[in-house]
């Protein structure tokens, strides 16, 4: 690397500059804030595991995105974590083993080795919220309830601009119809990929070989998309599996619930969405903001997910991209005042300084008689006292 880009950082990997670095920061501790009022407590999972723990139970499908390297005391394979989830879970079955509902809220900087869309980064901050031990669908509700109180918090600076889309879909739907169609292996998986590229040809002929009711009812999924009006739709064309009307009753309460707290709420319901078909069990949701591609909050049910641990449980959680929201806010903004004062002056000015930013005020030491730019006042001198005066107003 030559002298002229040592600056440059590598592809996927950003640095935050002091405005975005504050609305992130300002973001965060309100996010976490919120999720201690609800309950959750908060936990600091590490950086790097073992990748024997790390990569095992949620954390299976992460193996590809992991950044390992061998740890130099002990000779085994550590990695960096892609996602703090499976991390909470180990806490939740191994150091916090009781049986009681355990509620737990995280954040931490991600890294992923590539990175997962073309307008994603690979160094993502991750912040969440998990349920564990409760299998009703009230723990659900909870958790969606939370997930959508923080995005759509005034708190938060939402900008008036961006409109909130809730994404809910059911992983037992899909998983019903599969056992009721009993198909190959190589079907099935043709049938997923089918799904999840929402192709209807490939759809079509991957279960041609199954019978008339399955395929019909399977092929009904690629179309099982769009507003609150899906859900008789689904119920029509799926009545002839108990399982899968089951799975729609928790959709129908879950919609039932959203739109009564939260009046206005774009809902779209995606009975195809597969994502995490691996280790998600029931319901599956997600969060949008308009002008922003990527989904901005991810979650859904994970059942038996400490088994890996030794200590199977329920769980319910969601994850927020703190990157990806805070480019949807208007920035962070204070009250107070940034104030210059003297670089040195009497115990009376040390005095006033303290009490200006007990107030909530930021105070700047002048430095070689130059004004920091965001100075809108300035700390005199009059009448023996210290006094507040705008910047504009004042001679230097």
């Amino acid at each position: 690397m030559t002298s002229n880009n040592r600056w440059l950082l590598p592809d996927g990997i950003d640095e935050l500059l002091p405005e975005r670095a504050a609305t992130v920061e300002a973001l965060r501790r309100s996010l976490l804030d919120t999720c201690a009022s609800w309950g959750y407590q908060y936990v600091i999972p590490p950086l790097v595991e073992f990748t024997d723990s790390l990569l095992v139970g949620l954390g299976a499908d992460l193996d590809v995105l992991t950044c390992k390297f061998t740890d130099q005391l002990s000779g085994r394979t550590l990695g960096v974590r892609a996602d703090i989830t499976p991390q909470v879970a180990r806490i939740d079955a191994h150091s916090m083993p009781h049986d009681a509902v355990t509620r737990l809220c995280y954040t931490g900087s991600t890294l992923h080795s590539t990175a997962q869309s073309v307008m994603s980064g690979r160094s993502p901050i991750q912040l969440g919220a998990e349920c564990f031990g409760c299998a009703d669908l009230d723990a659900d509700l909870e958790v969606i309830e939370l997930m959508l109180s923080l995005l759509g918090a005034a708190p938060l600076l939402l900008s008036q601009h961006r409109a909130l889309t809730f994404d809910i879909g059911h992983i037992g739907v899909y998983q019903a119809l599969m056992a009721d169609a009993a198909l190959g292996e190589d079907v099935e998986q043709a049938v997923f990929d089918a799904l999840q590229r929402k192709s209807a040809p490939d759809l079509a002929e991957a279960l041609s070989r199954c019978t008339a009711d399955a395929a019909a009812s399977i092929q009904s999924l690629a179309d099982l998309h769009g507003g609150v009006d899906v859900l008789p739709q689904a119920r029509e064309l799926l009545s002839r599996s108990p399982a899968a009307l089951a799975a729609l009753d928790q959709v129908d309460s879950v919609v039932a619930r959203v739109s009564k707290q939260f009046p206005g709420l774009a809902i779209y319901v995606d009975l195809a969405e597969l994502r995490g078909f691996r280790y998600h069990t029931g319901l599956v949701f997600a969060a949008y903001l308009s002008g922003i591609g990527a989904a901005v909050a991810k979650g859904g049910r994970y059942d038996n997910v400490g088994a890996v641990f030794g200590r199977s449980r329920p769980a319910t959680g969601f994850a927020i991209d703190v990157k990806a929201l805070a480019a949807a806010v208007d920035g962070a903004t204070s009250s107070g005042q940034v104030v210059l004062a003297p670089s040195a002056g009497d115990e009376a000015l040390s005095q006033a300084i303290d009490q200006l930013r007990g107030e909530g005020h930021t105070v700047l030491r002048e430095l070689a008689g130059n004004a920091d730019s965001r100075c809108s006042h300035r700390l005199v001198r009059q009448n023996e006292a210290w006094v507040v005066l705008p910047l504009d107003g004042v001679e230097s």
